[in-house]
């Protein structure tokens, strides 16, 4: 990744497409403490660090 990528934050969309995975099933992970939780921009915002969503992505490829 590059330097300037580490405080990048990604929308729910940007997630779903870099997961692949639905938005349910990624709320759901959240919500049991199994995926990275989002910060809350606004009251009605919330975006991930793009760099807590890579680290979870490679902590999966280990996983396996």
């Amino acid at each position: 990744m590059a330097q300037e990528d580490t405080g990048k934050l990604l929308r729910l969309e940007a997630v779903i497409s870099l997961i692949g995975m639905k938005r349910s099933w990624i709320l759901q992970k959240v919500k049991d403490g199994k995926f990275p939780k989002p910060l809350r921009l606004s009251p009605r915002a919330v975006a991930w660090r793009q760099s807590d969503v890579m680290e979870w992505i490679n902590a999966q490829e280990l996983a396996d």
